[in-house]
């Protein structure tokens, strides 16, 4: 029989839950989860340790206080740094094949916990229980990918340019990684790079997200039960108020050798500038401002269909969601006429754990004033409102339809990370393209066409490191990720993702005799 913890939420919001005693929210929003993931203290060298203080983990859908964290500092982020060094020449030294067996277990609890993983990130993140389970699902599936890249890191012999040598190519690991993490998906994220660092001979220091630091925790815990040697993975969760001082630690530390951050490209930039100081390698996965275009020749039905899954996925809070909506004027109106009425048929407001929830809250308040502000500066410029448009207590904001949308306002000049749908009309091929690479970033781009030229025109002009042709969801740990312009450097998934974490060293081997 296993032990639970019970974690009440109490804060009732009425314009989201109405009619609804405090009783009936604590006895239908309370999380139960197995107490030995519910992990509050920092994990460092293989032990759980405590800081001086703690900080809040705060249910999003009702602002309840679910768990207190150790609030780490940079004594402690250097404390992980150290750990994660001295294991690293032990760690380097395991087969290919015994870390990939390591990394499998790993992915076998992820699997046999998916549901109280997903409970973490719902109660911490704000996500619906399906999204929660597809994130876990999604996190296990980068630990599998990369226990099995593990024993493909090969090498190169070149043909050599005189016949007393031979040239050998040799893939080594980098060394230590830091690894900083946002908290729309505080479970994948981690899994993502630290399959791909630990597959290659490295260790790890985690920094999540102050947010969700708890899905972090968790995977620590499970990390140990797999059998991850001591100080290959350490977490330093820390507030928002520590955060620079630890970032500050795990970009300048000279024993750290690799930064692989997600997030914004503002923080992106200030953690290149900190890394250059000792010229880290840097895997940087930064904002997006993902184009969705409409052409005349699209079917209508499964281009809607995508623009809902593209959009409206974690509320609108992940960083390939659709932002600007472009619809070519031949079938404008059909499409938004369809659009809406998806809309209303199929998103509901709630709780991340009522099964009939489709939309949970935002992350915080301070998320939903900027999808508030977008909005009220959209309909100022002469923007209207065909669904939504209403910000509701707390973190919530109603799923917002706008059409009448033009490229001076903000929401189609600034990532927007919420439930915004603003759709821009267009009449030609070559006007989208221009608008859809007007921007300065470049990481996802969407477009619905049934004309095969146009695909591929579309596709090779477009200015982004992913594209989706007649498809909203594209991610998969077997493709790469990754964006171009100011949407970051370097690849995650795929092959091609345990090459951030490697060197090539170059081996000339002289003086032989024929």
């Amino acid at each position: 029989m296993r032990s639970f913890c019970l974690l009440r939420t109490r804060y009732l919001l009425h314009q989201v839950f109405p009619g609804q005693s405090i009783t009936t929210m604590q006895r239908k929003y309370s999380l139960n989860v197995c107490a030995q993931l519910l992990r509050t203290q920092g994990y460092i060298d293989g032990h759980w340790i405590s800081a001086a203080s703690t900080f809040p983990v705060v249910d999003p859908a009702t602002g309840e206080e679910i768990a207190k964290v150790a609030d780490c500092g940079p004594a402690e982020a250097k404390q992980a740094v150290d750990s994660a060094h001295k294991a690293f020449y032990t760690w380097k030294q395991y087969t290919a094949k015994e870390r990939s067996v390591l990394l499998r277990k790993w992915f076998d609890l992820l699997t046999l916990h998916k549901e109280d993983l997903a409970k973490l990130i719902t109660f911490e993140c704000g996500k619906t229980m399906k999204e929660s389970l597809a994130e876990i699902a999604y996190s296990s599936s980068f630990l599998e990918w990369f226990s099995e890249q593990a024993r493909r890191v090969y090498g190169d012999i070149v043909q050599p340019n005189t016949r007393d040598r031979r040239i050998l190519l040799l893939k080594q690991p980098v060394g230590v990684a830091s690894v900083i993490t946002p908290w729309n998906f505080p479970s994948a994220m981690i899994t993502r790079k630290v399959g791909a660092a630990l597959a290659a001979g490295c260790t790890v220091v985690v920094k999540p997200a102050e947010d969700t630091p708890l899905s972090a925790l968790a995977l620590a815990e499970l990390a140990g039960q797999a059998g991850i040697p001591a100080g290959v993975f350490n977490v330093v969760p820390c507030s928002r108020e520590k955060t620079p001082s630890v970032g500050e630690v795990l970009c300048t530390d000279p024993l750290v050798a690799m930064v692989s951050f997600t997030g914004s490209t503002a923080t992106g930039k200030i953690l290149l500038k900190q890394a250059a100081d000792t010229v880290k390698k840097t895997s940087m996965e930064l904002g997006g401002h993902a184009p969705f275009i409409v052409f005349d020749s699209a079917d209508v039905d499964k281009a809607v269909a995508g623009a809902m899954a593209s959009k409206f996925r974690n509320s609108g809070q992940t960083c390939v969601c659709s932002n600007r909506f472009l619809v070519q004027n031949g079938i404008h109106d059909h499409f938004v006429k369809k659009l809406g009425q998806a809309m209303d048929t199929e998103l509901r407001l709630g709780h991340g754990s009522d099964p009939n929830t489709t939309q949970g809250p935002l992350i915080n308040v301070r998320a939903a004033q900027k999808v508030e502000n977008q909005i009220t500066d959209a309909v100022s410029r002469g923007a209207t409102v065909l669904r939504g448009g209403k910000r509701l207590d707390g973190s919530f904001v109603q799923p917002t339809l706008l059409v009448d949308v033009t490229t001076d306002m903000l929401c189609t000049q600034q990532e927007t990370f919420g439930p915004l749908l603003p759709v821009i009309r267009f009449n030609t091929e070559e006007e989208a393209l221009a608008i859809a690479n007007a921007s300065q970033m470049g990481l996802a781009g969407y477009f619905y066409s049934q004309d095969i030229s146009q695909i591929w025109r579309v596709t090779e002009a477009l200015e982004v490191g992913m594209v989706g042709v007649n498809e909203g969801i594209i991610s998969t740990s077997e493709a790469s990720f990754g964006g171009v312009k100011q949407s970051g450097l370097g690849r995650e998934g795929s092959k091609y993702g345990i090459d951030e974490y490697l060197d090539v060293k170059y081996m000339c081997f002289g003086g032989l005799t024929h």
